[in-house]
């Protein structure tokens, strides 16, 4: 075997005469008895008139049944793990002689690990204070909040007018109109321009203003417009808000009292940070062992990680990559670094998983089989099935061994405050 760049190394194979001619009479048999040549009854046509007239489909099933056998008996001979499609060429096929070809291919890099063990990244578990929950159960009382209508009188800060809007002028196409929407009057959420103008009308009430949108704003036939809008007063809306006490936590679940409503959030808190500050600090572990190994990379794995970064992308904006004309070209040259760091990264974990014997056990991929089928309300032996068929399962299989990995390099990393 011959190495010839990275990850691409190259085989001369030579298969013997007699094991040609052997698969040579066995495909001539196997197209006598499809051939049709007038003058002769069906399975009975020469073999030299076999191949005078189908020697091409003859030559194609010997090709066909020879190349990838020996090929894969010289892969195994030589222990290559090999990735992607091999390219054959400089095919010597003629009669009475040794079949011979060519085959580059890439195969997985041999890896020789660093220390892994002992990498030092900063981390510290995260707090929670007495006002992160403070400010979680105020959420929570804002979503238990009721808005009670009163008695019509002009609208003050504080207020939740219900208003009839239509734009006037400065939208193109279709106006804007709202039947019935609710705004706070100097609330944060809403533009310093309703409440200026809404602000002491009362129901009944009506009144024209400009609204200017800033270039940034969301929604496209508005960024950057100066609005026309009428704006009818309909109502006044006043927020209630629940009080903090045990029947407040008793309605949010399975609490007894206010403490323990309290106790459940700083938890969930504490869980939430930790997570993403486990995340974090894992991701760093990964980046400082890519640093420290240098092996070269499949360009098969290189060209699948940056078909997936792209077309994930367009799927987080919304896009269906198959409606899209995509430049592959420019796709490649923004995208290569990141995704040769990425495949390595994943390469690596492989490697580090293999040498400390970690896998997904049977009960691990259960469990999540199992999550997946709660989600679509689908029996959990019909979802195993489809995901066994399609491959999903391997791919669950290894999120999990990756997942155990990474929290391996973590528990056995030097933290730093």
């Amino acid at each position: 075997m011959a190495l010839v760049e990275g990850c691409r190394h190259s085989l001369e194979i030579s298969i013997p005469v007699d094991e040609v001619e052997s698969e040579t009479s066995r495909a001539v048999a196997e197209v006598q008895k499809k051939a049709r040549i007038k003058g002769f009854r069906p399975g009975k046509v020469p073999p030299s008139l076999i191949m005078e007239h189908f020697g091409r489909d003859v030559r194609q099933q010997v090709l066909e049944s020879l190349v990838p056998k020996y090929l894969h008996k010289q892969w195994e001979a030589e222990n290559l793990n090999v990735v992607g499609q091999p390219d054959i060429t400089d095919v010597h096929f003629h009669a009475g002689e040794p079949l011979t070809f060519k085959a580059e291919f890439e195969v997985i890099p041999l890896i020789d690990l660093q220390e892994y063990k002992d990498v030092e990244v900063p981390y510290q578990d995260p707090e929670v204070t007495d006002e992160d929950v403070d400010k979680r159960i105020g959420e929570l009382r804002e979503q238990k909040a009721q808005y009670v209508n009163i008695d019509p009188r002009p609208l003050e800060d504080g207020d939740h007018a219900v208003v009839a809007l239509e734009s006037l002028a400065g939208v193109e196409g279709k106006p804007v109109k709202a039947d019935e929407m609710v705004l706070e009057i100097g609330g944060a959420d809403t533009f310093a321009a309703f409440s200026e103008n809404l602000r002491g009308l009362s129901p009944g009430e009506e009144k024209e203003f400009e609204v200017t949108y800033p270039e940034e704003y969301g929604e496209e036939k508005l960024a950057g417009k100066t609005v026309r809008f009428r704006a009818s007063v309909k109502g006044v809306r006043k927020k209630e808000l629940p009080e903090i006490n045990d029947d407040f936590a008793q309605d949010l679940g399975d609490f007894r009292n206010i403490e323990e409503l309290r106790d459940a959030i700083r938890k969930g808190i504490f869980s939430q940070r930790q997570y993403e500050a486990q995340s974090a600090a894992k991701n760093q572990i990964v980046e400082k062992l890519v640093q420290a190994h240098d092996f070269p990379v499949p360009e098969t794995f290189i060209e699948r990680q940056i078909r997936s970064r792209v077309e994930q992308a367009l799927l987080s904006r919304g896009v269906d990559p198959t409606k899209v004309k995509i430049d592959w070209d420019k796709a490649r040259e923004a995208q290569r670094e990141k995704a040769v760091s990425e495949v390595k990264a994943s390469l690596l974990l492989s490697r580090i998983a293999e040498r400390e014997a970690i896998a997904a056990t049977r009960a691990e991929v259960d469990r999540e089989v199992e999550k997946l089928a709660r989600q679509n309300r689908e029996p959990v032996a019909a979802v195993q099935m489809r995901l066994e068929k399609d491959g999903t399962l391997n791919r669950i299989a290894s999120h999990i061994q990756t997942e155990k990995t990474l929290g391996f390099l973590f528990e056995h990393a030097r933290k730093t405050a």
